[in-house]
Parts: structure tokens; sequence; C-alpha cells
């Protein structure tokens, strides 16, 4: 009984889910072959040498002995920076993942007797989408009697086909699935493309956000700190308004005092 479970437990594979192991190569002392087809910092082809020649060679250019191809015979190693070498391949390897654009179908359900106003803003979502490189499933829902009339769902998405003719094309023709119907939309603009334009964009407006705020700070430092101003004709005028200057009366225009009548 032991043995066969023993044997069942070797006959089962390993996790489906399990991510491939990443085998960096090996380098300096780690690689143990007699000797190995060297190639120069600057990719000149320097010959089969033996191994511990290598290795000086390696130790005189300040540089490490990196096998890069080791089912070669002999291994092929390459005299190079290897911490360099890594942190390039992660920034190239980063800088493609960055520009990588992953096909996304974006959905937008509608009523067939849809509001005007409720259509307006379902069409801002449908060329927003465009406008960023995606496809969009535009789906007619039809509920209890509107199921018998059908024409009126397939109108609607001619309609909205043909109002985001510019940004879109029809990738797939309206078709009757269950209680809904379906159309798909396409992008003119590649993702690449809408991302492209989007970093431009972006980089327009932090440029006018910044210059904005030199105009403010020129202007601050033009007012002078002893609170005057100059003006459009060169002379300074004092920023404080002046103090009102009280009324003088003539005594002659003084009214007499009226006399008190005694009782």
């Amino acid at each position: 009984m032991a043995v066969r479970q023993a044997a069942a437990w070797c006959n089962r594979g390993g996790p489906i889910s399990a991510e491939p192991r990443i085998v960096e190569p090996r380098i300096n002392d780690r690689i143990r072959v007699p000797e190995v087809r060297l190639v120069g910092p600057s990719g000149e082809q320097v010959g089969i040498v033996p191994l511990a020649k290598a290795l000086e060679l390696a130790q005189e250019y300040d540089l490490d002995l990196v096998e890069v191809a080791a089912t070669a015979r002999p291994p092929v190693c390459k005299l190079m920076d290897y911490g360099k070498f890594k942190y390039e391949s992660a920034m190239k390897a980063r800088e493609a993942r960055k520009n990588q654009a992953h096909t996304v179908i974006k959905e937008m359900k509608l009523r067939p007797k849809i509001d005007p106003h409720d259509y307006d803003t379902k069409k801002g979502h449908v060329v927003r989408f465009l406008k960023q490189g995606d496809k969009v499933k535009i789906t007619i829902m039809f509920r209890g009697r509107e199921q018998s009339r059908p024409e009126l769902g397939f109108r609607l998405l001619q309609r909205l086909a043909s109002d985001v003719e510019e940004l879109g094309f029809i990738e797939s023709n309206p078709k009757q699935d269950g209680r809904n119907m379906i159309m798909v939309l396409g992008p003119h603009k590649k993702k690449t493309e809408a991302m492209a334009e989007a970093r431009e964009a972006a980089a327009v407006r932090k440029a006018e956000r910044q210059g904005y705020g030199s105009d403010d700070e020129s202007e601050e430092q033009d007012e002078s700190f002893d609170g005057t101003v100059e003006n459009s004709e060169g002379s300074e005028e004092s920023a404080e308004a002046p103090a009102a200057e009280a009324p003088v009366v003539d005594a002659a225009e003084k009214p007499a005092d009226k006399p008190v009548e005694g009782n």
C-alpha cells in the first residue's frame, strides 16, 4: 500500500500556476568549464582561451566574465560590467512595458427609447473611449414589448455610429444576442498613438502651468518694497490713498449763536 502511494506521489505533476524560474547567467568563479570562447569588452573576438586566462583578463579590465551562451561548445563568455548590464536590461524592459499597448474593450449600455440628454452623455463616453484608442462594445437592452421591435435598437446603433464616424468605425455589425443587440466600434487611432498624444498633451499642460507660475513671480518682484508702484508715465505714486483734508469754515460765514431767552 505504501509503495503504491509513493508511486502515485511521484507521478504527480507540479502545480499548474507555478511561474517559470528565471535563470541568471553564470559569472566569474561560477563558470565551471576548462576553456571558453572569449568576447572582449568592445565585442571583439578574442578566441578560445583557458578559463584561468579569461578570469585574469577580467581582473585586468576590472570587469566581470559573464557566460552569454552556455549551450555552445565551448561556452561563449564576454567581458562586461554585469551590474550595469542588469540595470540597462531592467530599464529597457520597463520602457517596453510602458510603451506596450493593451487592447481594451469598453462597454456602453443603452435602451431603445433613451432620453436625448442621456444619449448625449453616453455618446460623450464613447467619444472619450475612442480617443483613448479603445474599442467600444455598444449594447442595446430590450425589455418587455421592446423585444418585438428590434429595428429601434438597430436605428439607434446606426445613429451612434454615424455620430462618431470621425473617431471610429463599425468593427462588428449589429447583431441580436437574446434580449440584447450588440455592435462593436473600433478606433481609427492606434492605442500607442493615443498614449503618445496623451503624454504630449500632459507635458504641454505642465509647461503652461510652470510658465504661469514664473509670470506671477515676476509681477510680484516688480512691486517695490516701500509701498510705491510705478505708473505708466514713469513717476512714482504712493500706494496708500491720501488722507482726506478737513473742510475749513470761515468765521464770517459761521452763523451767530442764538441768544437764549429768559423765562
